[in-house]
């Protein structure tokens, strides 16, 4: 826990942030996890994913905009991703993930709106091009304004997924509100932000066994889970849990991080299992590949290898 708490601290400091990023020590690291820096590269990935019978879900890197025409832009980014994927016939196979602060909904009084015009219109882009969006979720403070958000654009696109983080004690709660709306497409996740005691569980084992509560009520119901985990343990749970409920490997899917654990998500596969990759893409990877680390202790490993091999 010492050293998550480390790394999530390391991925709010911008001083760090300036180092990291200006040093070429790092690139096998983000080599590893991150498809590129243009749409092009994600595109790329998502091709060769497709080829091995994965599927993916592409998130365009950056987060808590500072202006409007940041959010903008990354909107525009979003809508031209789309296009590309329709181009590449790959939109049966590929999403887009989308994070709302990138979209402007921590820009004060005027962020949800921001946030609600933006996320629409990579919604209708979707709708037109055959594919769907996931809501990433953020740090606590943007939980709440998220599921609004998320619940708005249900009503035009029901097939709009939306994160939720077990280690939150909310958590349970929002989950038996989505698990009641038939075919709702919800990504459980363990969480990759700093808890608060009074909010959220800071041991792992209280994360896990909240992982496991809200997996099953995700099983036992008509929505459709997206069990975002590389834990073996969980993986094996879900895989029990989806057999007791009489859910057959259409009826949910694993979904499993970019460089994170490649043989197991082509092992899944291969059993027949729908296995989706998060594929982020683009310049702004720092905060991104930090939380990854701190998310999975062996991620942090890998990184620590790749420089020295390169110092």
């Amino acid at each position: 826990m010492v050293l998550r708490r480390t790394l999530l601290a390391a991925s709010g400091s911008g001083r760090l942030r300036a180092f990291v990023s200006g040093t070429r020590l790092t690139r096998g690291v983000v080599d590893r996890f991150v498809a590129g820096e243009r749409a092009e590269d994600a595109v790329r990935a998502a091709g060769e994913l497709a080829e091995q019978g994965l599927l993916s879900s592409i998130d365009h890197l950056g987060e808590d905009v500072e202006h409007p025409s940041a959010a903008e832009d990354i909107t525009k980014g979003y809508l031209h991703l789309l296009r590309l994927l329709a181009e590449a016939e790959l939109t049966s196979s590929a999403e887009v993930s989308v994070k709302p602060t990138a979209l402007g909904l921590g820009l004060g009084g005027e962020g949800m709106q921001l946030a609600t015009d933006h996320l629409s219109r990579i919604c209708a882009a979707a709708a037109e091009a055959g594919t769907t969006v996931t809501v990433d979720m953020e740090a606590e403070r943007y939980v709440a304004p998220t599921l609004r958000l998320v619940a708005a654009l249900r009503a035009d696109y029901p097939w709009l997924g939306c994160v939720l983080q077990s280690y939150l004690r909310r958590t349970e709660g929002d989950t038996a509100a989505m698990a009641a709306e038939p075919g709702s497409r919800v990504r459980l996740c363990k969480g990759a932000y700093a808890p608060d005691r009074a909010t959220g569980y800071t041991e792992r084992r209280d994360v896990d066994a909240a992982y496991v509560r809200s997996l099953r009520r995700l099983m036992d119901s008509e929505a459709y889970p997206m069990v975002a985990t590389h834990d073996p343990r969980l993986i094996d749970i879900a895989t029990t849990l989806a057999r007791r409920y009489g859910r057959t490997y259409d009826g949910f899917e694993y979904q499993m991080l970019y460089g994170a654990r490649p043989d197991e998500q082509r092992r899944l596969a291969e059993l027949g299992a729908r296995v989706r990759v998060y594929v982020p893409y683009g310049g702004d990877w720092y905060g991104y590949l930090v939380r990854r680390m701190a998310e999975r202790p062996a991620n942090a490993a890998f990184a620590a290898r790749a420089v020295v091999r390169r110092g």
